[in-house]
């Protein structure tokens, strides 16, 4: 049989695995002890009649321990689910409990309320919306960024033995076919080769287009430049028509007499001075001639070749016209006599 006192006095005064020592009072961590103190009422080892609540996935349940079931450990506790309602729990306590202690009968009813009370709090926090507050593992992260890092170093370094492998298939270091080369890998970098060779031929057409048409804008400048200049270089042409040309041939014709009686007559009046008067008659002879060449219409001369202007031209270009005025007075006999 189970004698209570004897295992109470061993484990007041001896030892137990569920006390809790401290300054002011002694606890127990049993999951069936109703109050949580460790004494001869609340002691669910010590009682062979005994009843709690427990609480289970927020639903409510009363344990309760008889005497007739001791010889089974396993079977002891018999387990009554008690109802959501809080009246009716407390009706099914008085219910099963009809004829034990007053002190177990309340103790289950102040744990009924303290466990509904902590339920519906429960669910009232559900109900709000609050942040969800994660956890910073930093050995994780830490752990995370060197792998990466080895994961980089890796790869720079697979980068560099493949860029040295072609290299050498290239220069042919392995012989024309390599044995444990796989031949799509072959055939991979030759295309890849191909196409760096087209794209290189293809920026060269670029170049030479862009460059061909440069040099034919500058011959289209310098064709511009060449037209400009023969414009302004023209012909220069008498002003005066055929009849009048006729008239002016015979008045020159007249005034050459002229010139030359006077000159007669002034040889036969001053002998001694004539270097003096020779000089005199040669000037106005000159000047007569010049006078005589500007009113004679001169055949078009060729104008010498010029130099092309400079390719590189600043600012706008800028087209100028001259326009030659020449006055032709008739001289009479004594505009002649008075020269």
């Amino acid at each position: 049989m189970q004698s209570d006192d004897v295992i109470w006095s061993v484990i007041n005064n001896q030892f137990c695995s569920y006390k809790v020592k401290t300054a002011t009072q002694n606890f127990c961590r049993n999951e069936y002890n109703v109050t949580g103190f460790c004494n001869r009422q609340s002691c669910p080892l010590a009682n062979s009649r005994y009843a709690t609540v427990r609480e289970k996935e927020g639903m409510l349940y009363l344990y309760v321990k008889t005497i007739e079931r001791a010889h089974t450990p396993a079977k002891m506790w018999e387990k009554i689910p008690l109802s959501k309602e809080y009246s009716k729990a407390l009706e099914q306590i008085d219910k099963e409990l009809i004829y034990w202690p007053n002190f177990t009968i309340h103790k289950c009813k102040q744990r009924v309320t303290k466990i509904t009370q902590y339920l519906i709090k429960m669910r009232r926090m559900k109900l709000r919306e609050e942040p969800k507050l994660i956890g910073v593992k930093k050995k994780l992260d830490r752990r995370e960024a060197t792998r990466e890092r080895k994961a980089l170093s890796a790869a720079h370094l697979e980068k560099s033995i493949q860029k040295e492998l072609i290299e050498r298939l290239k220069s042919k270091a392995y012989g024309d076919a390599p044995l444990n080369v796989n031949e799509s890998v072959w055939q991979a970098i030759l295309d890849r080769e191909k196409q760096g060779k087209e794209k290189e031929s293809e920026k060269d057409l670029d170049v030479d287009e862009e460059l061909g048409m440069v040099d034919d804008e500058t011959d289209g400048e310098d064709e511009d430049e060449e037209e400009l200049e023969e414009e302004m270089e023209g012909e220069f042409v008498s002003d005066l028509s055929g009849e009048e040309d006729e008239g002016d041939l015979s008045d020159l014709s007249d005034l050459e007499d002229i010139v030359d009686d006077g000159s007669e007559e002034d040889s036969e009046e001053e002998g001694s001075d004539e270097g003096i008067d020779s000089t005199a008659g040669d000037g106005s002879r000159s000047k007569s001639k010049v006078i005589l060449g500007k009113r004679k219409a001169k055949p078009p001369t060729k104008a010498p070749p010029r130099k092309k202007a400079e390719k590189t031209r600043k600012g706008p270009r800028v087209e100028v016209e001259y326009e030659h005025e020449l006055e032709s007075v008739p001289l009479t006999r004594s505009a002649l006599a008075n020269w």
